[in-house]
């Protein structure tokens, strides 16, 4: 399963280091790739043939680079009768992979074309470049950003993101766009204090992670460290604004 929070430079490692033909992939697209500021991956099609053992699946993996074109790679996953091994191959079109498939299942082109067509339409495919460009829109005028330090931002929002608990915390959208951080900082909201909860005391903090992205706007999370929790566990959640993490933590403790 892909992981939301991966980085684009170790997603396009891990899916050229799996595919068995990466090598016949041209120079200079792998050479563009290495450039590429963000991904999104989309599945398009699963395959199994009943009783034979056979499976396959399509997933298409659109980077946006620095000059603001796009690039896609196709990725196929398969597994042929009697074996166990997923093998993996990458094609830079659309008309590869339909060949490729017809070959290895022995089916025909055009079938395999039309069925990717229907998972795939052009409109659904434009969505992934649409949503990895809105990461780079121009930020509003009179942004002032406060101190920040420049180091290893996206990966330390991907932690935060990571050890959420809560199932309402930010979902994809937020942590694509948190991929492009470059900078953070980390301020104490609100100081650790106890309350008494059921009849124990739990103790709360908030920290706001304020990150600045590669287009120039900030984005925060809010998280929320407390150990209201039945066997008074350390616990974190993570909410995208303030109030509502607030009022998680006005929840948890039963205090206005």
């Amino acid at each position: 399963m892909s992981d939301p929070y991966e980085t684009t430079e170790a997603h396009l490692e891990r899916l050229l280091g799996r595919a068995l033909n990466s090598y016949d992939l041209p120079d200079r697209l792998v050479e563009r790739l290495g450039r590429a500021l963000a991904h999104s991956s989309s599945l398009h099609t699963t395959r199994r043939r009943p009783g034979a053992g056979e499976w396959r699946e399509i997933q298409r993996h659109t980077y946006l680079l620095a000059d603001g074109d796009s690039v896609a790679l196709w990725e196929l996953a398969h597994r042929r009768e009697d074996d166990r091994a997923i093998r993996y191959e990458v094609f830079a079109s659309r008309a590869e992979i339909c060949l490729a498939v017809a070959q290895l299942f022995d089916e025909v082109p055009s079938e395999v074309a039309r069925d990717l067509t229907e998972a795939a339409p052009e409109e659904e495919l434009e969505s992934d470049l649409a949503l990895l460009s809105a990461l780079f829109t121009p930020p509003t005028p009179a942004q002032r950003h406060r101190e920040y330090a420049v180091e290893e931002s996206a990966d330390h929002a991907r932690r935060v993101l990571r050890r959420a608990e809560n199932s309402d915390r930010p979902g994809r959208r937020v942590a694509l766009l948190l991929r492009t951080a470059y900078a953070h900082r980390i301020t104490q909201a609100f100081g650790t204090r106890q309350y008494r909860t059921d009849g124990r005391d739990a103790g709360f903090s908030l920290y706001e992670h304020a990150f600045v992205l590669l287009n120039g706007s900030e984005l925060s999370l809010w998280e929320v460290e407390h150990t209201a929790t039945p066997d008074g566990r350390h616990m974190c959640e993570v909410y995208e604004t303030e109030s509502a993490a607030r009022g998680a933590m006005t929840l948890r403790a039963q205090v206005g």
